[in-house]
């Protein structure tokens, strides 16, 4: 493991990526993450707003992952730049009976412009979050208004039950 290290450092370098966090999140983790995020980005003297859009992009996935993973909110979120850009990058493991919904959630999120997804979010915060939300219902929406490109995602099958959900946000 250990020679494998720098190999490791070198990807996320030629990637572009400067943060990365894999393994179980809660509250006191988002902190320290935010507080970590907030430093480097000041050294970098990114603007104020890009600072609090990608430490917001941060907050929303790691919700996400804290609570739909299938692994007890175990995931990976991975923060980085590139062509001038910040990106959030995040993934955790779902149950594969979920993986259309999702899909299809958004794809449709990905076809919207900016007014649609405006029209989109009042919509649905009038009418509460879909069944077996555990949060708002809102987090794909707002990380969709927030993002300069639509969100990228895959799903990788990985047995029978499992799939692991990857999601890209470039603010």
């Amino acid at each position: 493991m250990v020679n494998y290290l720098y190999a490791l450092k070198k990807n996320f370098s030629r990637r572009g990526i400067f943060f990365s966090f894999s393994g179980p999140l809660s509250q006191e983790v988002m902190v320290e993450i935010g507080s970590t995020l907030k430093q480097k980005m000041k050294l970098e003297e990114a603007s104020k707003t890009t600072v609090i859009r990608v430490f917001s992009m941060v907050v929303e996935n790691a919700q996400n992952i804290i609570y739909y993973s299938a692994e007890e909110s175990h995931g990976i979120i991975t923060v980085g730049s590139e062509n001038e850009h910040y990106f959030v990058l995040s993934g955790n493991m779902v149950e594969n009976e979920k993986v259309e919904g999702l899909n299809k959630k958004l794809t449709k999120l990905r076809t919207m412009n900016r007014d649609e997804l405006k029209k989109y979010y009042k919509k649905k915060r009038k009418t509460g979050p879909d069944e077996g939300s555990k949060g708002g219902g809102l987090g794909f929406i707002e990380m969709a208004r927030k993002a300069s490109r639509p969100i990228e995602f895959s799903f990788k099958k990985i047995n029978e039950k499992f799939s692991f959900f990857s999601v890209k946000i470039v603010i």
